[in-house]
């Protein structure tokens, strides 16, 4: 769509202190005509585009200028703004904040004071993690291959691979890339990362699938869990897996069923209610859980013992 386009190519005016027609009828996939009758319309759209010629020539914004109402709507206006807040949040750089500054309505009163949405994709592994996003994506900008050392629950290992997409769910990030070593498409977590960077080698790029992100697929279930938690950590039920995961029973316990992907992440969850839940099924995993509570007690019997 055209609206779609000249927001796209106002985003990379905002960004880039210059761009030629060519540059943009590549990235957007149209003629260079086309690019020319859409900084007309931007024009006349009350934007200030200043064309100039010859070497170094280009097209560019007009110094100090803001964005006013004159293109975008004000719903419009709040999802990119929230958009580039969130992202903003993990950039080590301040490419997103002087383009927030520029898009911002100034004295309009347009949105200032009247957001209503405010993302934040940051975590406690900020500092960390700033710089990996950094790096990937420069390293996917330029198609360069990435190296890192990887800790997965089958083991720890070296990966290089070729970063295609970073992706956010489940409340973390990824890398969608290939994967030298599994010559396949894999999703790596970036807090399993360390020791990433870009190697000097390039690649030229491949047909990329969009990773299959359905809840389904990452999270296949598996073990058909049945336990029984008391009241008061009702909340935790109902934030981590919604109101009809149990049923109230006649003593006031809440008796969960549900299903669970991963064994050890399955004990760690239950270990943290510790005892206002018992697990029930299933009975191999409730041993397990009875083992390590039997040894939990032996280590702190034993640090008693020494003080």
């Amino acid at each position: 769509m055209k609206i779609d386009r000249l927001i796209g190519i106002l985003s990379v005016l905002l960004k880039q202190d210059r761009v030629t027609a060519p540059e943009l009828a590549e990235k957007f996939e149209v003629s260079r005509r086309t690019i020319n009758r859409d900084i007309e319309d931007l024009c006349r759209a009350g934007i200030p585009v200043v064309t100039t010629q010859g070497v170094g020539g280009g097209i560019r914004i007009m110094d100090g200028y803001k964005m006013d109402k004159t293109l975008l709507t004000s719903k419009d206006m709040q999802m990119i703004l929230a958009g580039l807040r969130s992202l903003d949040s993990v950039s080590q750089g301040s490419d997103y904040s002087r383009l927030m500054e520029k898009m911002e309505p100034g004295a309009s009163g347009f949105v200032s004071g009247r957001d209503s949405i405010l993302i934040d994709l940051s975590s406690w592994y900020k500092d960390s993690l700033a710089p990996k996003i950094e790096t990937i994506q420069t390293a996917a900008a330029e198609k360069v291959k990435l190296s890192f050392t990887y800790y997965a629950p089958g083991g720890t290992g070296s990966r290089v691979i070729e970063p295609y997409y970073l992706v956010f769910r489940w409340s973390s990030w990824y890398v969608w890339g290939w994967c030298e070593k599994r010559e396949d498409f894999r999703l790596f977590k970036l807090n399993r990362m360390t020791q990433v960077r870009a190697l000097p080698e390039r690649f030229s790029g491949r047909k990329v699938p969009l990773p299959d992100l359905s809840t389904e697929h990452i999270f296949p279930g598996g073990i058909r869990v049945k336990a029984l938690f008391e009241p008061e950590v009702k909340w935790r039920l109902v934030e981590e897996f919604g109101p009809d995961c149990f049923e109230v029973q006649t003593d006031g316990k809440l008796l969960f069923n549900g299903d669970y992907t991963d064994r050890e992440n399955l004990l760690c969850w239950l270990l943290s209610f510790g005892g206002k839940a018992e697990l029930l099924e299933p009975k191999d995993i409730r041993n397990e859980l009875l083992k390590i509570a039997e040894s939990m007690v032996k280590v702190y019997q034993k640090a008693g013992e020494t003080e």
